[in-house]
């Protein structure tokens, strides 16, 4: 069995919300559903696993609704920072607008919704351990080797781990409850990041290098190392996180000999830069979408487009320019990105638009076309990416496409659920390598090795200027240029050039905003960028970021039913 075949376990008397369970339910012998002494098996804990791992696309059942949800943290990690805005139209889900601009509410849907099922996530993994253990204390059949039950233990604390740290960068203040919690409401007032690395170190120390019962989508020992530096990292702890994330490099074949573009094609995911993914399935699996890209199923091209729908998740003019170089190549860490700015055709108009050309010679990092659809510019295998015809309004999205998220067209009948061809069978990286080398490249400038950090980030740049170019009858759509760095001549410009370089090559994957409130410079990039990007989007004018909007307010619902257990986030 593949992995991406994922069964939903939806079992009442198991994995009812902590906060919305009583215990007259509890009483209650539901019909239909499997009781814990039935579960109490070897098929039975392999199927809570399962259900467990089925969670990381964030969907319960149906495919729509999903977004704040997301694996690929769209709406938290790229809208809510400078690289996206919501796209579409401005009366289309308006709780979006309210992430974009940090003006949410405690009630604002999107909140509920990654709670939701990151609780749900979290339930399920504690009731896989659960029920494990009364199994192997003999409570069942015939009970698991020690190695599978360590093993299943590590698979599920990682993801349990994985759901916790989704919370904890959205919400900050989250209660932590494990299969040992049980009839009480549980507090948000402490740090959680101990019990986030608690389960990861025994992942690393329990998983394998090869994946659990050979499935390409199952956790292994290097996704445990590369989760646990990286919560190392969001900590500060960067020696620690080091180690971790230098041992998986060196485990793994050279980044620079892995194409770029295959972390986007359908045809070719899990190959060696997968570290860690949300598989997806459709078409074979019985669940007509439910098993696919449900989160990401608003963002793709409007009306024309072979792929319609719905407009949302679209590239800002910011990040478009930040894809410019200089005469060598290499990017404007000086901000001057922003000087004589690109804009594709926006705000043209008559002949001025009808007649526009793309300008094949503006210096560009030829990422920029796996990340942004361009005017002009051969989209996929779509055809010349043809301006406002694919876009649902320009005027409050601005001229520009997502990519990264989209299939070919090519792969459209394979590839996308029957009737719903915008959810789609991609997979989302978690975490690929790519990754992990701008990661140690932080931690090694923060240890004051800049000639590691520099390998690092050349071996970045090197696998960037391998990308084939893009050609309008066969002349390259832009002057394609990637060059690597001659040296990091102190750290505040190492420091830069890292960050610089995870925008370049983690763009719209959904990392933006949590890198800049850990890096401590959410509030001067963002009012930075809303008072350039405010000049072509009224919207965004004088928006100003304080302290509490590192963060977003806890759901309203939940501190509600939480019985005073749940205080809300600072400045909320």
């Amino acid at each position: 069995m593949k992995m991406k075949h994922i069964k939903y376990i939806l079992l009442s008397l198991l994995i009812c919300s902590t906060f919305s369970c009583k215990k007259e339910f509890l009483t209650l012998q539901p019909q239909g559903e499997l009781t814990e002494d039935q579960l109490t098996t070897q098929d039975g804990v392999e199927g809570l696993l399962v259900g467990a791992y089925g969670l990381l696309n964030g969907n319960v059942n149906g495919t729509y609704g999903n977004y704040g949800a997301a694996p690929s943290q769209w709406l938290f990690g790229e809208v809510a920072s400078d690289n996206a805005h919501k796209g579409s139209e401005i009366g289309d889900q308006p709780p979006m607008n309210a992430i974009e601009q940090h003006a949410p509410t405690s009630t604002n849907d999107n909140l509920s919704n990654i709670w939701d099922r990151c609780f749900e996530g979290i339930q399920r993994c504690n009731n896989t351990l659960k029920i494990l253990a009364n199994l192997q204390a003999g409570k069942g059949t015939a009970k698991f080797s020690d190695a599978r039950a360590k093993e299943i233990q590590g698979e599920t604390r990682l993801l349990r781990a994985h759901y916790y740290f989704f919370l904890v960068r959205i919400f900050k203040v989250v209660p932590y409850i494990t299969e040992a919690t049980s009839g009480t409401f549980v507090p948000n007032d402490k740090d959680i990041y101990p019990n986030i690395v608690e389960d990861l170190q025994f992942a690393v120390a329990n998983l394998g290098t090869t994946k659990p019962k050979n499935q390409k989508g199952r956790v292994d020992k290097y996704a445990a190392q590369a989760y646990l530096g990286k919560v190392f990292l969001y900590q500060k702890k960067y020696p620690e996180a080091y180690d971790l994330l230098n041992a998986v490099i060196l485990a793994k074949p050279s980044l620079i000999d892995m194409p770029y573009s295959d972390n986007f094609d359908i045809t070719k995911e899990d190959g060696p830069e997968t570290i860690m993914s949300v598989q997806h399935s459709v078409g074979t699996d019985g669940t007509g979408g439910d098993n696919g890209n449900v989160g990401d199923m608003l963002n793709f091209p409007y009306g024309n487009a072979p792929i319609n729908c719905c407009g949302f998740f679209q590239p800002t003019i910011d990040l478009a320019n930040s894809f410019k170089v200089s005469a060598v190549g290499l990017p404007l860490l000086d901000g001057s990105y922003r000087t004589n700015p690109y804009k594709s055709d926006y705000g043209l108009i008559g002949t001025d638009k009808t007649n526009y050309a793309v300008d094949k010679t503006l210096p560009l990092d030829p990422r920029i076309e796996s990340t942004i659809g361009r005017r002009g510019v051969p989209y996929r295998d779509w055809g010349l990416m043809p301006g406002d015809t694919w876009i649902r309004d320009a005027s409050n999205g601005g001229p520009f496409l997502a990519v990264k998220n989209t299939v070919d067209v090519a792969q459209i009948s394979s590839g996308t659920a029957p009737g719903n061809t915008n959810v789609t069978g991609l997979n989302v990286n978690l975490i690929r390598l790519g990754d992990v080398y701008l990661m140690a490249a932080e931690c090694a400038v923060e240890k004051g090795d800049l000639g590691r950090a520099l390998i690092l980030v050349n071996a970045v740049r090197a696998r960037a200027a391998k990308i084939t170019p893009r050609s309008i009858n066969g002349v390259p759509a832009a002057a394609y240029k990637v060059s690597e760095y001659v040296s990091f001549p102190n750290d505040t410009y190492a420091r830069n050039a890292v960050r610089f370089e995870r925008r370049l090559e983690l763009a719209m994957e959904g990392h933006r905003f949590f890198d800049l409130v850990r890096w401590g410079i959410a509030k001067q990039t963002l009012e930075s960028y809303f008072s350039f990007e405010g000049g072509y989007f009224n919207y965004l004018k004088g928006i100003t970021i304080e302290a509490r909007d590192d963060y977003f307010p806890l759901p309203q619902d939940q501190i509600d039913r939480s019985k005073g257990a749940l205080k809300q986030s600072p400045g909320y």
